[in-house]
């Protein structure tokens, strides 16, 4: 019903965004990662996904088309509904989450807080042969090389996939594509 909006960032939570579209404020449910790059009256352009209950309509916005389409894939697994989704878009990236699923790492998904094993392997169980085939996935789970080598030295340092995975998103979009930058800011994560 609603697939984007643009508008003018006028107040940020830590997952929501109200943007002021046509002299109307939206409040509009984002990933955590997301939130953290925002700045107050930056225009704003999200991919929505409107979800319609009895005594509510909620928007749950996206950076992206893939972002939003592996959210309304999460809506579909038994027992996750637009808050478990949204919390799983927040703390995995999509090729973090594509890979658990293609390699059935139900400990992955079971690391998000609300989602148990069982609704983690309901999950898998639901997204498989839905994301991709496993031939496609590279040992850096789909990442550019120098990400890959980011998110290995990370590894390599004592920190598991989903720490590296969270901290490689955390890295600003127009930061220097070397390593060394890279992975410095990367550490820089973990010490907030």
């Amino acid at each position: 019903m609603i697939a984007m909006v643009e508008g003018e960032v006028v107040a940020l939570g830590p997952d929501e965004v109200t943007l002021m579209v046509g002299g109307i404020g939206l409040r509009i449910y984002i990933p955590g990662s997301l939130t953290s790059q925002l700045k107050m009256r930056e225009n704003l352009l999200l991919f929505t996904h409107l979800v319609v209950r009895e005594d509510a309509l909620t928007l749950y916005g996206f950076e992206d088309e893939r972002e939003k389409a592996y959210f309304q894939l999460l809506l579909g697994a038994n027992g996750v509904g637009p808050r478990i989704a949204l919390a799983i878009i927040s703390m995995l990236s999509i090729e973090t989450i594509r890979a658990a699923v293609l390699q059935e790492q139900v400990d992955t998904f079971a690391r998000v807080p609300g989602v148990g094993r069982k609704t983690a392997q309901k999950i898998i169980l639901h997204m498989q042969g839905k994301v991709g085939d496993a031939g496609a996935l590279g040992t850096a789970a789909g990442l550019t090389d120098i990400d890959g080598e980011v998110v290995e030295a990370l590894i390599s340092l004592g920190y598991s996939v989903v720490e590296a995975q969270a901290a490689l998103q955390s890295i600003p979009r127009d930061t220097e594509k070397d390593v060394e930058t890279r992975l410095r800011l990367a550490l820089g994560y973990f010490s907030q």
